[in-house]
């Protein structure tokens, strides 16, 4: 695969790299890539014309006191933590800190998320990350055959199955999402 390709594609340089690294170069031609920026999952929606759970968000949760995590007591930031989820759900922080057994589990701030994985908020992708993080993958996107996820910039997004995706994010099958009765 030539760097050609991989700039054609749209995809993060970082991205496309990992896309490469884990057998996936066959993912590039398919990414998608937009005229105006969809960071959030109702316009990554919009403009794919998919359901919007089937949009794959990659959020950035910092997790304190957590015995599963390394470095989660030192003072000042707390541990990054990945969570993949649905486009249509919000995430339950207090279903997130009972996984980890942590103390406290906050939304990361956008240095972290940044620092963490090498992308800006609206344009994270499941992998492919600066640094590797502890992944929890939300049930509710096995639901589809097919989920999109952002390529590394707020402009592309690129299509998998929820497993293969999961499997390649290094994730945990959990139920993290918010409950509406």
């Amino acid at each position: 695969m030539t760097s050609d390709a991989a700039e054609e594609s749209g995809a993060h340089p970082r991205f496309a790299e990992a896309l490469e690294e884990l057998g996936l170069a066959d993912l590039l031609p398919r990414i998608r890539r937009f005229p105006d920026a969809t960071r959030t999952a109702d316009e990554a929606a919009a403009a794919i014309g998919c359901e919007l759970s089937q949009i794959c968000k990659s959020l950035i949760f910092a997790a304190w006191g957590s015995p599963l995590l390394e470095g989660s007591r030192e003072l000042g930031g707390g541990v990054p933590v990945l969570v993949l989820m649905d486009g249509a759900s919000r995430v339950d922080v207090e279903l997130v800190r009972r996984e980890l057994g942590a103390e406290k589990v906050t939304r990361a701030r956008v240095e972290l998320v940044r620092e963490t994985t090498g992308y800006a908020i609206g344009g994270v992708p499941p992998f492919g990350h600066r640094t590797r993080t502890r992944v929890l993958a939300d049930r509710s996107l096995l639901d589809h055959d097919v989920v999109w996820a952002a390529a590394g910039t707020p402009y592309t997004v690129f299509p998998m199955d929820p497993k293969t995706l999961v499997a390649h994010a290094g994730g945990t099958l959990v139920d993290v999402r918010e409950q509406h009765l």
